[in-house]
């Protein structure tokens, strides 16, 4: 039993093994969830080392930058190159799938540092429309942190090109450790240098930290005979299917991308640190969906696309059933937990050094706002994901576009009413009308979907949600009247021991409910890793 658990273990953290569907599902929640404590860390410090007012120039000035990387990369990559590769891999067209490697790397690269230059000059204009309502100073700060900033998009475009590829092997450990080694960078330097150099050592950490993010991905990807090279080719038929997959998703991403700059315009407008507090919360609800729901959608996503190449769509409506229930039984309960919990968490998180308690009350109610749209946003990617495993990228940009629209309108009716928690409110509801879209539609595509098998498992949720409400309700009043909550040890007891608690009596009665291990995606190999292979299922898939 022990060689049998070493030798898991082993296959587990390889950087260059090929992964089951389980395994990287156990490899990305792991390392998702430590990269994110290190994102708590990270934003802990930031909030104990830099006033919030300055916070806002620093979250402000990603706003640009990130829209580069979002639409040229992040489009290309997670809706057409990886379904396109895969393809390509699953026909054993081995050559020209290194063919379309080399030539989306060129095109794409030459786009990235043409945009780069572009925005560079059009930065000190652009920045008084991103945040027309800061200060001289807290703009001129903003631009010049954006040019700062310009840097890690040439890093994480190259590292992205390399993940998708590995991805594509169905290598996922490499890409999986990277934001743990940037978050690593950022806490550094903020730690050793921000007394010093304020936000600009932040700032420093960041770029730092996209280079060695993009460095890791290179030791599993010479394993392989790929040799990329300069190849401007728009003649190929596999290149210009990536094209076509390509433009809907990057008009998507572009419409996302200025939902944020509009929420960061409207939030430098409502009071000082607004801009700070907004991204803090988000940074917080995003952890849970990231981990529960991104890394099973990230895991999924190439045997989806070989499914669909193979025509075993049997298969894919299976994967795509269990991957939902997976996210379900973990987010739902998640997200009542962070609403009832949301003070003590934002105490934890940052309530320290110059974030005062103003700060962390406001940040609270925003945090719970963002909350009630994690289920859907932890759904969103899976269901995504799925269509552009159909090569089908328009559905869901347009279902995106509406949703984002609906949250820009939201967010102009409800700052009025709310200030920046109705910012979160907004982004909640847009994310319901995405989720319900793509919901709608994807059952539609998809002629084996069984939606029945999917409901079956909701009545133990919900049963085990509210159990799980109770124990933390109870837990957290009668520790109150024990402590006065004044320190962060009481703090970190009462929401520990009821967030123990609480998890305590929703395993239990969803277990007692019928609930199987076997019936998620992945996790139970997290605990057998740990455990030495005593838990969890044993099978592959």
């Amino acid at each position: 039993m022990a060689n049998h658990a070493t030798i898991d273990k082993m296959k587990l953290i390889s950087l260059t093994k090929e992964n089951t569907i389980k395994t990287a599902t156990a490899i990305l929640v792991t390392t998702l969830a430590l990269s994110n404590i290190l994102g708590v860390i990270r934003d802990h410090f930031l909030a104990q080392k830099i006033t919030t007012d300055l916070l806002d120039t620093y979250y402000a000035a990603f706003r640009l930058p990130d829209l580069i990387f979002n639409v040229i990369i992040l489009g290309a990559v997670s809706s057409a190159f990886i379904p396109t590769f895969s393809t390509l891999l699953s026909q054993n067209k081995k050559d020209e799938a290194h063919r379309l490697a080399s030539a989306v790397l060129t095109i794409g690269m030459v786009m990235v540092l043409g945009a780069i230059a572009v925005l560079y000059i059009l930065l000190p204009w652009l920045t008084q429309y991103l945040v027309p309502d800061f200060s001289p100073e807290k703009r001129q700060m903003t631009y010049q942190l954006s040019r700062l900033l310009l840097v890690p998009p040439i890093f994480f475009a190259l590292s992205y090109f390399f993940s998708a590829v590995l991805n594509s092997y169905k290598r996922f450990m490499a890409s999986s450790l990277a934001p743990l080694i940037y978050n690593i960078s950022i806490i550094g330097a903020t730690y050793l240098f921000a007394d010093r150099y304020g936000v600009y050592a932040v700032a420093w950490g960041v770029n730092i930290g996209a280079a060695l993010h993009m460095c890791i991905q290179l030791i599993p990807l010479r394993t392989f005979s790929l040799k990329l090279k300069v190849a401007w080719d728009t003649k190929s038929s596999s290149v210009r299917q990536v094209g076509r997959l390509m433009i809907p998703r990057s008009i998507g991403l572009g419409a996302l991308q200025i939902m944020f700059v509009s929420f960061t315009s409207m939030a430098s407008g409502l009071g000082m640190g607004a801009v700070a507090i907004l991204s803090l919360a988000d940074n917080i609800q995003t952890m849970p969906t990231v981990v529960f729901g991104a890394s099973v959608a990230t895991a999924l996503f190439p045997t989806l696309a070989q499914k669909f190449s193979l025509g075993k769509m049997d298969d894919f409506s299976k994967h795509i059933e269990k991957a939902t229930t997976t996210i379900l039984y973990y987010l739902v309960p998640t997200a009542i937990a962070v609403i009832l919990l949301r003070i003590q968490i934002v105490r934890l998180v940052l309530g320290s050094g110059h974030f005062g308690w103003d700060q962390t009350v406001l940040t609270a109610q925003t945090l719970g706002f963002f909350a009630l749209s994690m289920v859907f946003s932890g759904l969103i990617p899976l269901f995504t994901r799925s269509f552009y495993a159909l090569h089908n990228t328009r559905s869901p940009t347009l279902y995106a576009i509406v949703s984002i629209i609906v949250s820009i309108i939201s967010a102009l009716l409800f700052k009025q009413w709310l200030g920046v928690t109705g910012l979160a409110l907004a982004f909640s509801l847009g994310s319901l009308v995405n989720f319900t879209l793509l919901y709608s539609s994807l059952k539609k595509h998809i002629p084996d979907f069984n939606e029945d098998a999917i409901w079956a498992k909701i009545p133990p949720i919900i049963f085990g949600t509210i159990g799980m409400g109770i124990a933390i309700q109870i837990t957290k009043f009668a520790l109150g009247t024990v402590f006065d909550l004044d320190r962060f040890y009481e703090v970190a007891l009462q929401a520990g021991l009821a967030s123990v608690f609480g998890a305590a009596v929703y395993f239990a009665t969803t277990y007692w409910l019928g609930f199987k291990d076997s019936e998620l995606l992945g996790f139970g190999r997290i605990i057998g890793f740990f455990t030495g292979g005593r838990s969890g299922t044993r099978h592959k898939t």
